[in-house]
């Protein structure tokens, strides 16, 4: 936004800024977490404290707004619990969306910075990792819990445990109960966190990395969650019509007890022995480009076979009373100019869930790309430069309120067949 916007704006934000900086104890701290809000959303290539401040004016005081974002002793996890409530109330969300996004370094001396994966470069890099729990419909998300993912190498228990690495944790300011927890761990503890602010979503939408994770999935079918997850080509999974089978007894040894004739397939081998004439045509929202769609875009079109399958694995059968493995929607699109099908997702929604219902789902988590790409690029999102726990949870926590007062100006502008639901 120009100075001039953020002027006119300022009433607005300050009313916003009030409420979910409530939990602050002092004033100075309010009032300096509502300057580093207008740092951030002040247009400027860079939103680190030091050009913020230098855009900031009479409030541009670095050496105040440093100490807010690092070291002052305010809980991220307060004024998150206060962005959830009002957001929650604003989007009316139809699912929780995690994900994770990657922080590109140059250094080590950040927390919990390793070289690892990151679908933000494709491929193995110097960086940190941040996982992501938004609230999400059809037309508006916003993020409200977040966690710092700490490598093995960063843990001292670890045998992948790093000497240097675990040496900073104090210089760093991570807390000495803090050790590696898988991503998909963190966002079943953001999910516990989000129902104790009495935040209660019945679907849960992730991506492969999270979905391929049974005991991810086991983990939400226990907190009462449906699910539409991403998964590998890979995983194995029997037909839905697949009965176990008792062997005769022969009158000797232990009896024989049920298991499935047949081996377990692929998902990807189930929906190619489906067949090309089981892909369906379905329309499942309106894109950014023209077109002939009620507002002038065009419609997102693909085509998508729906398959009832039973998944397989060490750890579902151990989850599971009797021989028989739970039933569940496989998903797959497999537009009609590809030799095969090219994504999966699974899901356990009721067996007469419609198929654009399990489509427009499943497509739900473009989304959290769209907050991703706001936060980063508008927003400053990977842009904090210091090296602390604690400075990374707030300046995310900051972020995410910057860019949730963006989105409550988009929805109080929107036309009102665009509104959430």
């Amino acid at each position: 936004m120009t100075p001039e916007e953020i002027a006119s704006l300022r009433s607005e934000l300050e009313d916003f800024a009030a409420g979910v900086f409530e939990p602050f104890a002092r004033n100075d701290q309010r009032r300096w977490g509502q300057v580093y809000l207008r740092g951030l959303l002040t247009d400027g290539q860079r939103k680190s404290v030091e050009p913020m401040a230098a855009r900031l004016g009479e409030d541009g005081n670095r050496q105040a707004l440093a100490h807010f974002v690092t070291t002052s002793p305010w809980d991220p996890a307060h004024v998150r619990a206060r962005l959830a409530w009002k957001m929650e109330a604003a989007i009316r969300p139809k699912a929780l969306i995690f994900d994770d996004t990657g922080f590109l370094k140059d250094g080590h001396a950040s927390a919990c910075v390793s070289r690892q994966y990151t679908g933000t470069a494709g491929k193995v890099t110097n960086c940190q990792v941040g996982v992501s729990l938004h609230l999400a419909s059809d037309h508006a998300s916003a993020a409200v819990d977040w966690r710092l993912f700490l490598p093995e190498t960063w843990a001292p228990g670890s045998v992948k445990a790093d000497p240097g690495k675990v040496a900073r944790r104090t210089a760093c300011g991570i807390p000495d109960d803090i050790g590696h927890v898988e991503k998909w761990q963190l966002a079943l503890d953001m999910l516990d966190e989000t129902r104790s602010w009495g935040i209660e979503v019945p679907l849960a939408v992730a991506d492969a990395g999270y979905g391929d994770a049974a005991a991810f999935r086991l983990g939400l079918q226990a907190r009462g969650l449906h699910y539409v997850v991403g998964i590998s080509t890979t995983l194995s999974a029997q037909p839905g019509d697949a009965v176990p089978v008792t062997p005769p007894y022969s009158g000797n040894g232990r009896p024989p007890v049920a298991k499935y004739p047949d081996k377990s397939q692929s998902v990807k081998e189930l929906v190619i022995a489906a067949g090309r004439k089981a892909a369906r045509p379905v329309q499942w929202r309106e894109g950014s480009r023209p077109g002939a769609g009620r507002s002038g875009r065009k419609r997102m079109y693909s085509r998508f076979v729906a398959l009832r399958i039973r998944p397989a694995g060490r750890e579902i059968r151990q989850a599971t009373d009797g021989p028989q493995l739970p039933e569940c929607w496989l998903l797959a699109e497999w537009p009609a100019t590809e030799p095969e099908p090219v994504q999966f997702w699974l899901s356990d929604l009721p067996v007469d869930t419609p198929l654009t219902t399990l489509v427009r789902l499943a497509k739900l988590r473009w989304r959290i790309e769209h907050d991703y790409r706001e936060m980063k690029q508008a927003l400053g999102l990977a842009h904090f430069e210091g090296r602390t726990w604690t400075g990374w949870h707030h300046h995310v926590t900051l972020v995410s309120v910057a860019h949730a007062f963006c989105t409550l100006q988009r929805l109080a502008r929107a036309p009102k067949d665009e509104a959430p639901a």
